[in-house]
Formats: C-alpha cells, structure tokens, sequence
C-alpha cells in the first residue's frame, strides 16, 4: 500500500455533534503498534472525542486501511454513546462499491457467516475463524464485466475486514485483494473497495443524515479499464 495522499481525507459534513469524513486509501483510522505514520484519529485529535480509547477518540466504526469513503466520527461524548447504538441495532445504512473476481452464483444475495481470526494469520480474518462472531452482509450484481463483477453491498454487521472476508469465502474475493486472493488487476494498488453511502438518522436532532461518495480517481480508472476488456 502507498503512503496516504497528502490530501488524505475530506470533510463532507459537520456539525457540533459529529462529522462524516471522506477518507482516501492509505489512510489508517487509528494508531496501532506496528503503525507509525499519522491516522485519521490523530489528525483530527482536537475535534473529535468520546468513547474510552484515548488513541480512539470520536471513533465509531473504521475503515481499513485499504479502502476508500465515508465514514461518521462523534464530536462529543454523547455523540460517539449513541452513534454505536444506532450501529449495534443496524440502524446506519453503510453501502459499498466493490469489483470481485468472476461472477456471485445469483444477482443478489445475504452472507450470513460468522467472522473471526484466520488460523495462523495473524492480520487476516476468516469465515468460522478464531472467536468468530456474527457478520451479514448483502449484495447486488450492478454491472457483470466478463471476468470481474461490480456489485453493491451493504453491510449488516461490521466486523474487521467482513466484506473482503465474505467475498473470499463465496470465491470471490475483490479485485486488489491480494491478502484474500484478489489479483491485482486493471493498474490498481489496493483492494477495490468504497464506502459510497452513510445514511443515519441524527442521534441529536432527528434529522435523516444521508451522504454519498463518487468513487475516487484510481477506483474509477480501474473501472474503466474493466469495462474496455
């Protein structure tokens, strides 16, 4: 993976309560021991806050590394206590853009597979894995490209790496995926995943938040070389 951007995120929405950031790829959410190099959490240190990580504050879900888009980061306590709720009871629409390898046996469809750590692999999850807990995800042919499919999928639970994990253990894992048996294909660098749609209701003021995010430069070359083949 390169270095993040030097325009490594963008605000797309704030208010006195939360914020919902657009991240780029490379970018990591929030300090870990084998990372070294400024995160999202970091950067934003002195406007986002809650929770009982001080490393992160104002963090709410995350994003991996990898993957590009939208995401929600709480400004107050409050915010991050009832941000998680929401997300425990699957109140947050969480939509994704992926490009997998071959085709989903059906055009739409639910994983519903319990996620957990990949024997002997430290950094990679698996379906039945070590401490597995519950991961649903759904998806959506959009585009059937040959050998490569673009679909859209929304996740019901989020656990780490849950739709690349999914996608793997249906055999097919996303275009750039090289941990879960992706090939890196179309000049891409990194896995074929965005975060393209948050949509929540506000956990202060009621109001229905709903952002979207077109896909980034290097994702929408790719999908354009897909569709030239």
């Amino acid at each position: 993976m390169n270095q993040p951007p030097e325009q490594s995120f963008e605000i797309v929405l704030e208010d006195e309560h939360l914020m919902v950031v657009d991240k780029a790829a490379g970018l990591v959410v929030h300090p870990a021991p084998s990372h070294r190099e400024p995160t999202l959490a970091e950067l934003l240190a002195d406007r986002i806050t809650g929770g009982d990580e001080e490393e992160r504050a104002g963090i709410v879900h995350r994003l991996d590394r990898g993957t590009s888009g939208l995401m929600v980061v709480a400004r107050t306590e409050a915010a991050h206590s009832a941000l998680q709720q929401l997300i425990r009871e699957r109140q947050v629409e969480r939509i994704y853009i992926g490009l997998c390898q071959g085709s989903p046996r059906s055009r739409t469809g639910t994983i519903d597979a319990p996620i957990g750590r990949a024997p002997g692999a430290r950094h990679r999850m698996a379906v039945n894995g070590a401490g597995a807990r519950s991961a649903v995800t759904h998806f959506e042919v959009v585009e059937g490209l040959g050998p490569v499919t673009l679909l859209r999928l929304k996740l019901e639970t989020g656990r780490t790496h849950q739709i690349r994990a999914h996608l793997k253990a249906i055999g097919n894992p996303l275009v750039g995926d090289e941990v879960y048996g992706g090939r890196m294909l179309f000049d891409l660098t990194r896995p074929f995943l965005h975060s393209t749609r948050l949509a929540f209701r506000h956990p202060v003021t009621g109001e229905d938040v709903v952002v979207e995010s077109d896909l980034p430069q290097d994702l929408e070359s790719a999908l354009r070389s897909a569709r030239a083949t």
